[in-house]
């Protein structure tokens, strides 16, 4: 099975690399940049450019494979052993005004479980890679999760889903009370990249909610390969089809999940006795 879980790996790559150089290629020079029907939801011509790359390597090496992609959606069986969830570009706001924080991101999940994942962030031009089994490396060098035990010394990282203006429940206390708690808590806008920074240990862990699969599938093998940890918020197993996610260096696993679980209301915060 390594073996062909390295096949897979390769081919992942191939297709994460090609993605990038599209990218690279549209950079500064985007003339379409529109809303999908939410606001800050955005799409641009490098979006789907980048995808029709990313999904014409997959389709010429596995043409039987189901995908599950973020432009194109759901082709072929989506209960089917082998289901690639790409996202040609995670950070697409990020990108349109050219801030360095976007990736490709390029999954397989086998029988529902994430096995093999690709990131790379063409901007710093670092190419994350994993599968199960086999470690996680980025360009090609080891990388491990941090070793920080004491939530208020990690750095944590999270981010907004698009309807954080339709619901109460946006992340917004969660954010604030995690500052409060922590040495800082970061938004980067992509949560790809998110995941693969707690793999190589810059972050000590991540949530977040709000999410779909072609978010997160080839961050989680990263994380997983590097020595963390990824669940749900109260540390049951992940269901990729719910939106949230908890990621971190598997030390910090446990108090940061009953921090989130115990986040009180925005309107109390005004008693500072709610804090530790």
């Amino acid at each position: 099975m390594s073996d062909q879980l390295q096949t897979y790996l390769d081919i992942a790559t191939e297709a994460a690399l090609v993605g990038g150089e599209v990218l690279r290629s549209f950079l500064g020079k985007l003339e379409h940049v529109v809303e999908k029907g939410r606001p800050g939801d955005l799409v641009t011509e490098a979006d789907k450019a980048s995808e029709d790359a990313v999904l014409a390597v997959l389709r010429r090496h596995f043409p039987d494979h189901a995908i599950l992609a973020e432009e194109s959606g759901q082709l072929g069986d989506q209960t089917a052993k082998y289901l690639w969830a790409v996202d040609p570009l995670d950070g697409t706001t990020n990108y349109a005004h050219q801030y360095p924080a976007y990736t490709v991101s390029v999954g397989l999940l086998i029988e529902g479980v994430p096995q093999v994942g690709v990131v790379f962030d063409p901007f710093r031009q670092e190419l994350f890679r994993a599968a199960h089994g086999l470690g996680a490396t980025c360009n090609r060098r080891p990388i491990h999760v941090s070793q920080t035990d004491d939530l208020s010394k990690s750095l944590l990282v999270t981010g907004f889903a698009y309807d954080r203006r339709q619901t109460t429940d946006n992340n917004y206390a969660e954010f604030c009370y995690l500052t409060h708690l922590t040495q800082g808590v970061r938004r980067s806008g992509s949560a790809s990249l998110d995941l693969v920074h707690v793999a190589c240990g810059r972050l000590d862990g991540y949530w977040e909610r709000g999410l779909s699969p072609w978010d997160i599938t080839a961050g989680i093998v990263i994380v997983e390969e590097a020595g963390g940890k990824v669940t749900a918020y109260d540390g049951s197993p992940l269901q990729l089809q719910s939106g949230r996610l908890l990621a971190t260096n598997g030390h910090l696993h446990s108090s940061l999940s009953h921090a989130l679980l115990d986040v009180p209301p925005l309107v109390s915060w005004a008693d500072l006795n709610h804090f530790p």
